[in-house]
């Protein structure tokens, strides 16, 4: 079965009444999803405009109306745009109208979210799902699906990517790849009856998608999901659903066991998580508390290179990649050479040894990005794909990340990436999450600048955080924090990674910040005459 339309019909012509989706207290059988796909697939025939993309924006929380939708466009040739709710005004605007939506279903929640955008799409196009309009169009809409047969090349999805170096590109998913991507990680999930998939974030996201969705729909069995993620409200849905795999990425894990733990937390049918750039102390907290195996892997949207973890590879390492998989010089186009460790256990030559994850010989996976060639060519270059994220490997060939290629600081001369420092300072035993970034330097180049989101009853000193940076033998002088920011919660994009643009943009505007006004100088809180002596800076 190579198409979404395919397993759809599949799975409500085989066990029909097995369960294919669990919100709350609700449930579906594929039987039935099926038949609520067909009515909207329907709908969406009287209304499309056959001179226009059948590109389907969707702006909804996880509710069962997102999934009849997906399944609406496999039946119907049509096209679900995932609208990020995260974004607000014309950036949220600029989303639907770049991705030429025809149709835009959302719900009252959202609507205020709409009032005075320009999405291009008339106020007659919009359907408000949980409207009394709507569920009479429904009611009238007839129990046939559109004469299109579904082909694995028509496009799918439009997915945003996290937008973490500018406003978000939208890459193209095929029914084809979709479906061999749920396939695979059913596969290596061992999904099968009995098995239930937990979705944490929200619907317009690859990870609820690809890892989430699509593996159930493989493997034949149902996927749970909540309106929202709740990091408090996870455990309760997992048991209620008798879900046995989650999926996650970015900050879920470390968002999941902040929680207070309990003594039966392992109480559970949750045997594993899947999903992506956890940490490594997250992975452990999570396994050891919840009795689950954790497998995260570096991935991406554009879905070309896999990084795996290995139970063998050193502390800090991102894992093992497929040989065709190089760190390469951005400039020569020439890998890199292995880090060198100095003495003191820190590595001597990032400069020459960090360079960008680079898949030599690309295969099928990533499908272009929509409306944008220009990304779509930066991206492949010299018949290779170019990644965009930073890495460097040690002697025995383990990767370990080092960014992304927008996370370089120059310090004094001296280029590094962010990721060694942050995985230095979140050795802290107060420190729950850590961001390090770059702020501009007087006259040029940059200072380090560190957010910290502190675990809970934990208060910041700087005196301490001063004596403790002391004792890392590994932090390079240049690594050393100028500016330290803490804040009850750091930023996050919807993928739930940290937001690094809107750091870099506040900078040390916001109230509570301590610096080091010059080298070998203790941190102390930044005042108003320092504010206003560091503001021409910031421009």
């Amino acid at each position: 079965m190579t198409t979404v339309a395919e397993l759809l019909r599949q799975r409500a012509e085989g066990d029909g009444d097995g369960a294919a989706l669990l919100i709350g207290e609700e449930r579906w059988t594929y039987a039935q999803l099926l038949e609520e796909a067909t009515r909207r697939a329907a709908l969406f025939d009287q209304l499309r405009d056959p001179g226009r993309p059948p590109h389907i924006g969707v702006l909804l929380e996880n509710v069962p109306d997102y999934v009849f939708w997906l399944g609406a466009a496999a039946l119907s040739g049509a096209v679900v745009v995932g609208i990020n709710a995260t974004y607000r005004g014309d950036q949220l605007g600029q989303l639907v109208r770049h991705t030429d939506c025809q149709l835009l279903v959302t719900s009252a929640g959202y609507q205020p979210l709409l009032a005075g955008v320009d999405t291009g799409v008339p106020a007659d196009r919009v359907l408000v799902v949980d409207g009394a309009e709507y569920a009479e169009r429904l009611a009238a809409s007839p129990l046939a699906a559109p004469d299109r047969p579904a082909r694995e090349d028509d496009l799918f999805l439009l997915i945003f990517t996290s937008g973490s170096t500018g406003l978000p590109k939208a890459v193209r998913c095929t029914q084809g790849r979709f479906a061999r991507t749920g396939a695979h990680v059913a596969r290596i999930a061992e999904l099968g009856a009995g098995d239930v998939v937990y979705s944490s974030l929200p619907f317009f996201h690859s990870s609820s998608l690809f890892t989430g969705w699509s593996s159930a729909l493989n493997a034949g069995i149902p996927i749970s999901t909540r309106p929202r993620f709740s990091a408090s409200n996870t455990l309760p849905d997992i048991r209620r659903f008798g879900a046995t795999m989650i999926t996650y990425t970015g900050k879920v894990l470390n968002y999941i066991v902040a929680t207070p733990e309990r003594p039966d937390d392992a109480d559970s049918p949750l045997r594993l998580a899947v999903g992506n750039e956890a940490s490594v102390q997250d992975i452990r907290q999570f396994a050891r508390r919840f009795g689950c195996a954790v497998r995260d892997s570096y991935g991406s949207t554009e879905g070309i290179i896999i990084i795996r973890r290995d139970p063998a590879m050193p502390d800090g390492a991102l894992g093992t990649a497929d040989p065709t998989v190089k760190v390469l010089d951005p400039d020569t186009g020439l890998e890199c050479p292995p880090v060198v460790l100095g003495p003191d256990g820190r590595p001597a030559n990032l400069d020459e040894a960090v360079g960008e994850i680079v898949e030599t010989a690309p295969a099928a996976g990533f499908e272009g990005y929509y409306n944008n060639e220009e990304a779509t060519r930066t991206r492949f270059r010299d018949g290779r794909y170019w990644s965009g994220d930073l890495a460097y490997r040690d002697g025995d060939g383990w990767l370990y990340f080092a960014g992304r290629s927008n996370e370089w600081l120059r310090v004094d001369g001296e280029n590094f990436a962010a990721a060694p420092v942050e995985a230095i300072l979140s050795r802290h035993p107060d420190v729950r999450s850590v961001a390090v970034y770059a702020v501009p330097d007087d006259p040029v180049g940059d200072r380090v600048m560190v957010a910290l989101e502190l675990r809970g009853g934990a208060r910041f000193d700087p005196a301490r955080f001063d004596a403790f940076l002391a004792e890392q033998t590994d932090l390079g002088p240049k690594w050393l924090p100028a500016f330290v920011r803490v804040t009850e919660e750091l930023p996050k994009l919807a993928s739930m990674k940290i937001d690094k643009m809107r750091l870099r943009r506040e900078a040390w505007r916001p109230d509570g910040v301590v610096w080091r006004p010059a080298k070998g100088e203790p941190l102390r809180p930044l005042d108003e005459a320092d504010r206003t002596r560091l503001e021409p800076l910031l421009g």
